[in-house]
């Protein structure tokens, strides 16, 4: 479809890129290109002359709401560039970084100065471990590794200038000691203390919301205690070939290295079969190996998984309290059912509301992700990872004899029982006819 040109094009404030039969001197957009980035780098002259020479042309042509937003436009430039101005020498062209540092965090303020100007900003801000001026020189020679080139001259505090930074960066280091750079270098140091503040601000609000959670938790469930939470959940293809996922949060928050996988059985067929299975291995191992037990187990669904789940418990001889999360008709977590299966309703702008779901939303994602890496990866050595029965020896045998997906996808349960037994060869042989279905 053709589109037509806009009102900016009819009163000469576009050239019409948008219609392919307007022919534009290519001189024309050299043009316009140079005045842009002219501008962009805080040279205003082109820009103000040609809008003064408008403006006096709207006027003469007694056009007066035209001029006058001409001289609006004037003044609004005006304004902005005046904000930049450092006033400093119009050669000045440098980098500037400038930080402060409260209990492990570390806040960093960069300024890019180009022919006197503001030309830009960057802002980080966290944690550190160790020396801060060690971590400071780590964090900005990481920051020009990311960069195409580095300016010839980065101002900074006299800590970080050192030979080990210069040879490493070469280029000019400056720690001014009084003087206009200096007043740059300490407004830089003020702004990252406001941007630690607020870090601040906002970390103390999220640690409140945390404790009252946990405190609200421990109210509901009249337990002295929830500070370890492990939470399960599954997954399947076509509804067999199932894997489990276990989360764990303390104190609500997440710990991802103590989250764990699960390969079901192949003749499990339904939900709650799987979590019969998970739950169990999960805590005979730790009966096994005498490792830390949760204070709460959270499972995903109502009366029936948290049953299920009990039962487990129980059979182990395990005191850990056990709670379902239940779904309301739009699918929202409305409702925690306990381990004498009674429902408690939940408010949903409650901070508990919102600290549960985060969990059940991780253990979710986390337990369909195995899926989805393993068909994202597409190889046979992952996608036989699903099969139980098949290790390491019987997955090189298969590799070796097929060679692709394709092929073993061709194969008969005859030419897969010539490596596997007949029940592994007939669960192998029904998954990679449905993977696609998925």
């Amino acid at each position: 479809l053709k589109k037509e040109v806009c009102l900016y094009y009819h009163i000469g404030e576009c050239l019409g890129y948008c219609d392919k039969s307007i022919n534009i001197d290519q001189k024309e957009i050299d043009n316009m290109k140079k005045e842009i980035i002219t501008f962009l780098k805080g040279d205003s002259s082109v820009i103000v002359e040609k809008l003064k020479q408008d403006m006096l042309k709207a006027s003469n042509d007694l056009n007066y709401e035209k001029a006058l937003e001409l001289k609006e436009m004037l003044n609004d430039i005006n304004i902005t560039l005046s904000k930049q101005k450092m006033d400093l020498n119009k050669n000045s062209n440098f980098d500037l970084f400038a930080y402060t540092y409260e209990n492990n965090y570390l806040s960093v303020q960069v300024f890019f100065i180009r022919e006197g100007l503001l030309f830009g900003r960057h802002k980080s801000i966290f944690t550190y471990v160790g020396d801060v001026v060690d971590s400071m020189q780590e964090y900005i020679i990481k920051f020009y590794e990311k960069m195409d080139m580095i300016p010839k001259e980065i101002v900074l505090s006299s800590e970080l200038n050192n030979d080990l930074l210069k040879e490493y960066l070469n280029t000019n280091l400056i720690s001014p000691k009084k003087g206009k750079i200096k007043k740059l270098l300490e407004l830089g140091e003020s702004n990252a203390k406001i941007l630690l503040n607020e870090k601040y601000e906002s970390l103390k609000k999220s640690e409140d919301e945390r404790i009252n959670a946990i405190n609200d938790l421990k109210a509901l469930l009249k337990v002295d205690n929830v500070s370890r939470i492990e939470a399960f959940d599954n997954s399947h293809l076509f509804g067999t070939f199932y894997v489990g996922g276990m989360v764990t949060f303390i104190d609500f928050l997440p710990r991802k290295d103590l989250y764990r996988k699960y390969k079901i059985s192949l003749d499990v067929k339904d939900d709650l079969s799987a979590m019969k299975e998970v739950i169990y291995r999960r805590y005979f191992r730790i009966l096994m190996e005498e490792d830390l037990k949760p204070d709460l187990i959270i499972v995903d669904g109502g009366q029936l998984q948290v049953k299920v789940a009990k039962q487990i418990i129980d059979s182990l001889n395990l005191n850990i309290k056990v709670i379902g999360l239940k779904k309301d008709d739009k699918h929202r977590t409305s409702i925690i059912v306990n381990d004498n299966l009674e429902e408690i309703n939940i408010k949903n702008n409650s901070n508990l509301f919102l600290f549960l779901s985060k969990i059940q939303d991780e253990v979710h994602n986390y337990a369909i992700s195995y899926h989805r890496s393993i068909k994202s990866k597409g190889t046979l050595s992952s996608l036989l990872d699903l099969v139980d029965g098949i290790g390491d020896k019987r997955r090189k045998k298969l590799l070796k004899k097929f060679g692709s997906l394709k092929k073993m996808k061709e194969a008969t349960i005859e030419e897969l029982e010539l490596i596997l037994s007949k029940d592994v060869a007939n669960n192998l042989y029904n998954y990679l006819k449905n993977i696609d279905k998925n």
